[in-house]
């Protein structure tokens, strides 16, 4: 069972929503204690959520949403649903592309049995390591790239050195998952040095921590599927998540253009035993 906070962020979806979900009763709580009124949810609750967010992204209002799933073990309802929508989107094709793109590779799925990637969960100590961090508070996710560009620069203006490996990673700091106004902080492992702090960057040492990581290869279209498998693991093995995931950047989209050859490792901090 994961609490609300926790559950958020594997679901990357607001604890304000996931309250709305349950008032309008498409994804209630698994279990709400009587006695303090916290709400608990499964792993098996991933994949509910991770649907609904994906018909959302097509354009779908919460009301059908709600419709498609009732009725999601009939394929041919849901197809018909499915090319109705796509209809809809012709006609606002300019401003509905990605809509309508998600829609046409979800009525591929409809039409084939669902596939499952298998991401391997293994458990590992991150080493301490002296660092340089950057971190911010970014409209989006998608302007991690500014952080990193800071990192570039003091690296050649203090010439500070890389280490190898780099641990080049950000951590998100939010104690729920957020759509905007997001708290990024990244790091690159460096030549110990003393510590430093500036109003751009600071040099400090990260301590050794505990994770379970995976290793993705491809696209971050993959992070619902990868954290609804890690979070079955925790539920199998009973580990407890403590802290702020983060990410390990291996290729990454400043080394390459292109997302089927990014790799990256997924973390999630384990209590040390």
């Amino acid at each position: 069972m994961f609490k609300i906070g926790d559950f958020s962020r594997l679901a990357t979806t607001s604890i304000r929503m996931l309250r709305y979900y349950d008032k309008i009763k498409l994804l209630t709580p698994a279990i709400i204690d009587e006695a303090t009124g916290y709400r608990y949810y499964t792993a098996a609750q991933l994949s509910q959520i991770n649907k609904i967010k994906k018909l959302k992204d097509m354009g779908f209002s919460l009301a059908i949403i709600k419709e498609l799933v009732a009725i999601e073990q009939d394929p041919r309802q849901v197809e018909n649903y499915l090319k109705t929508r796509e209809k809809e989107l012709q006609v606002e094709l300019d401003e509905l592309n990605q809509q309508q793109n998600l829609l046409k590779s979800s009525l591929k799925l409809v039409k084939e049995d669902e596939l499952e990637m298998d991401y391997h969960v293994s458990v590992k100590l991150i080493p301490a390591r002296h660092v340089i961090s950057v971190r911010r508070i970014l409209t989006s996710y998608h302007e991690e790239g500014q952080l990193w560009k800071i990192v570039g620069k003091a690296l050649n203006e203090y010439q500070l050195k890389p280490e190898n490996p780099s641990y080049s990673l950000a951590i998100f700091r939010d104690e729920e998952y957020k759509d905007e106004d997001v708290d990024v902080e990244i790091q690159m492992a460096i030549s110990e040095t003393d510590p430093l702090k500036t109003n751009v960057f600071e040099i400090k040492k990260s301590p050794s921590i505990k994770v379970a990581s995976v290793m993705m290869n491809g696209s971050y279209d993959q992070l619902p599927a990868v954290n609804e498998a890690v979070a079955k693991w925790f539920e199998v093995t009973g580990e407890k998540l403590k802290g702020p995931m983060f990410n390990i950047y291996h290729v990454s989209p400043g080394q390459d253009a292109n997302p089927v050859n990014w790799v990256t490792e997924v973390c999630y901090p384990l209590n040390k035993k």
